[in-house]
């Protein structure tokens, strides 16, 4: 069974950073590309980041292009979020979840395409 796990959320001032976690088990990370998602209230779910198995190819929507970087090291079957210079726009839910292969798929930045969600973590950014 595979289980996504979430991490590193908060609450932080404009401008801040924060730095998120998803750990996943039952799953090889390394057959996958995976991606940040985020989902404010009242909008759809959107794509933040998404990289390639091997995190040689990465891409980014075009509002944290520049401020958020997606690494990961699938030797700990572990994916992350580096936000910097956070605003409060990026207020949202926060969820890592894996593509069916190992390339992003044209989709992702509408949020498809992904399958195993985590639960989430809460990211807040105060004015």
């Amino acid at each position: 069974q595979v289980q996504v796990v979430e991490s590193g959320g908060g609450l932080v001032q404009t401008g801040g950073s924060l730095t998120l976690s998803c750990t996943v088990s039952g799953m090889r990370l390394s057959d996958h590309a995976m991606g940040w998602l985020r989902q404010a209230p009242g909008n759809e779910r959107e794509g933040v980041a998404c990289s390639s198995q091997a995190g040689t190819i990465i891409d980014y929507a075009a509002p944290v292009e520049g401020r958020f970087t997606i690494s990961r090291d699938n030797r700990k079957n572990t994916l992350y979020l580096h936000m910097n210079n956070l605003q409060p726009e990026d207020t949202a839910m926060y969820t890592c979840a894996a593509q069916r292969y190992s390339t992003c798929s044209d989709g992702w930045r509408r949020g498809v395409d992904f399958y195993y969600f985590g639960q989430g973590t809460q990211v807040t950014v105060s004015s």
